[in-house]
């Protein structure tokens, strides 16, 4: 067994070393975005607590935004909190709000992110979550304001077309005031207000989806009109490092032609 297990790990090793040799070749995405789903399948798998498959995924996200770095991807939004996942069992939201105030906690005195100069936004309804965590992501958004090597969204209390609601709330507001004349709004002016206006480049190259999934579920429906998608059958808590690689691979060698 143990020659197995070596086989496996050797072959994996060879196989993520070529891959890193194909994707350093050519231009890789700017902004990936992540649809992690699978949690809770992945910890019934593992005769465990459903919920407890969103702190193995907690943990993931800490791999994977090293793996970025380390490919130098300069920007990630990561859907971690749906609107629509408030209408799960109460127990399960508490604990999911558990886990983002321990994740915020960790981000704050994080030297990855300070010594990489990552910039940090939570981006959705922020003011339906608890105090608490509003207060932690205020914290977060304030220490690392300054940065702009690379860029971290946590799309939480999120949902693409509660943003374009609240996008269009904010230009109407500026045409009631005077401020604009409804023939002046546009796509600039939309994207102007959308939670990603802060971004270098809001519209994500690639977006993954985990666990098999073939939808975008609400996903940065605007910014994620002409994402290339990759989706991958398996749970996010057993994503790995190579299928990272091989989506941008996979990205790489599609030909992006934005309708022309």
């Amino acid at each position: 067994m143990i020659y197995e297990i070596l086989s496996i790990i050797g072959v994996y090793g060879v196989y993520e070393r070529w891959l890193k040799n194909q994707i350093d070749s050519m231009e890789k995405p700017n902004h990936v975005g992540v649809i992690m789903d699978g949690n809770r399948r992945w910890a019934r798998s593992q005769n465990m607590i459903p919920w407890e498959g969103h702190w193995e995924g907690a943990d993931k996200v800490e791999e994977f935004l090293d793996w970025c770095l380390e490919l130098g991807v300069e920007t990630v939004t990561l859907y971690s909190f749906s609107t629509e996942n408030f209408n799960r069992e109460e127990e399960e939201v508490q604990e999911l709000m558990r886990l983002f105030e321990s994740t915020l906690e960790k981000i704050i005195k994080s030297s990855r992110i300070h010594d990489s100069r990552v910039k940090v936004r939570a981006i959705g309804r922020i003011n339906t979550l608890p105090q608490r965590l509003q207060e932690l992501i205020q914290e977060v958004e304030e220490v690392t304001k300054d940065y702009d090597r690379y860029y971290l969204n946590i799309a939480i209390a999120y949902g693409g077309r509660a943003e374009i609601v609240d996008a269009l709330k904010k230009i109407a507001s500026q045409i009631k005031s005077g401020e604009m004349e409804p023939e002046m709004i546009d796509e600039e002016v939309i994207e102007a207000n959308l939670y990603t206006a802060h971004l270098p480049q809001p519209d994500p190259d690639l977006i993954i989806r985990t666990s098999g999934e073939s939808r975008l579920s609400n996903f940065l429906v605007w910014q994620g009109a002409y994402s290339e998608l990759f989706i991958l059958d398996v749970y996010w808590p057993a994503f790995r490092k190579i299928d990272l690689m091989r989506a941008i691979r996979s990205y790489q060698l599609r030909r992006r032609r934005f309708g022309k």
